[in-house]
C-alpha cells in the first residue's frame, strides 16, 4: 500500500479547526497523483505521451473522526481493481494509526485532448493489472 503525508495547515481547515470535509480528497488526490509518480507514471507524462488523463467518475467516503490544524497525516492509496478504461482505489486517511476517513474511488481514463473515455493503453494497463490488489 503506497502511503503518502500530508500536514494539515491553517487553509486546510474550517472556523472549527477541524480539516473542512472537502480538503480530504485534496489529499485523496494527491496520494493517488504521488501513487502514479512513484511507478514512474507522473500525470504530465501520462498526458503528453499516451494524450491520457484520469478524472474520479464516483467515490464513496466516510468520515470517521476529525483531523485538526497541524496533524501529521497518513494518506493510503491501494489500487484494487484494474478495468480495461477505470481504475478502482482504497484509500483511507489516518492519524498515528487511527482510522479519520476510508473511500472507494473509481477514475475513469479519458482523452486529455478531448475529455472522451479511452482505453487505457496495453503496456501501462498490463503493468496496473499487475499492481491490483497488492498491499
Amino acid at each position: 500500500m503506497f502511503s503518502f503525508q500530508v500536514r494539515v495547515y491553517w487553509e486546510d481547515t474550517d472556523a472549527g479547526g477541524v480539516v473542512y470535509h472537502a480538503q480530504y480528497l485534496a489529499f485523496l488526490e494527491r496520494a493517488r497523483s504521488e501513487w502514479l509518480r512513484a511507478l514512474g507514471r507522473g500525470q504530465d507524462a501520462l498526458r503528453s505521451e499516451h494524450d491520457l488523463v484520469f478524472a474520479v467518475r464516483a467515490m464513496q467516503v466516510d468520515f470517521r473522526a476529525p483531523a485538526r490544524l497541524d496533524d501529521a497525516l497518513q494518506v493510503t492509496c491501494a489500487l484494487r481493481e484494474c478495468r480495461r478504461a477505470s481504475l478502482v482505489f482504497a484509500q483511507e486517511v489516518r492519524r498515528d494509526g487511527a482510522l479519520l476517513l476510508d473511500a472507494t474511488v473509481r477514475v475513469a481514463a479519458l482523452n486529455a485532448s478531448d475529455f472522451r473515455p479511452r482505453a487505457i493503453p496495453e503496456p501501462l494497463l498490463r503493468e496496473l493489472q499487475a499492481l491490483q490488489g497488492v498491499e
